[in-house]
């Protein structure tokens, strides 16, 4: 019997140290705000005669100019809400890209809605949630080279689109000066 309640006391000191009681109740507020998201973002409507699902997201993104951007900015008030809670960052920094590719590529007309219905970054994020949760987990150095490599590519993809900004004025500002 004494070495069950020694055994059982150790357990709970070492789920403890892997995730305070406190973060646990903190962080098991987010489950159902992410399970929301996923639901009315991307599997809120069912195509009649398929199991094809899809929500708001790929809807909102067909209203030109701002669809894929009001879409984004909701997910990412998630996003937002789950940092302060306190989850890895690693976790926050997949969650990010997975927001981030339904963006970049939900601007292309066309393209963009099909992927938006296919790719549900929204439903992604509840299962990385789902999946952190059920298996706390530290950081690990693969975690943070993807880290690094989502940071890069994020660079690259800001300093890509300033130089094709900046190149789109500059001939906009030869054509005016031609007129």
């Amino acid at each position: 019997m004494i070495p069950s309640k020694i055994e059982n006391r150790k357990s709970k000191i070492v789920e403890w140290e892997i995730l305070p009681p406190e973060e646990q109740q903190k962080r098991a507020q987010l489950e159902p705000l992410f399970k929301w998201l996923a639901l009315i973002m991307d599997q809120f409507l069912r195509l009649p005669g398929t199991k094809f699902r899809f929500g708001l997201d790929p809807i909102i993104g067909l209203i030109p100019g701002l669809g894929d951007t009001a879409s984004a900015i909701i997910s990412a008030l998630s996003l937002v809400y789950a940092a302060r809670c306190g989850l890895p960052k690693v976790l926050l920094a997949r969650m990010s890209l997975n927001i981030l590719l339904n963006e970049i590529i939900g601007i292309i007309p066309g393209i963009g809605d099909a992927f938006s219905f296919w790719f549900k970054s929204n439903l992604r994020n509840y299962e990385l949630l789902q999946r952190h949760m059920a298996k706390p987990s530290r950081s690990r150095k693969n975690d943070w080279i993807f880290v690094a490599i989502v940071l890069g590519m994020l660079f690259l993809i800001v300093c890509t689109g300033l130089l094709v900004s900046f190149f789109v004025l500059q001939e906009m500002l030869k054509l005016l000066g031609h007129l």
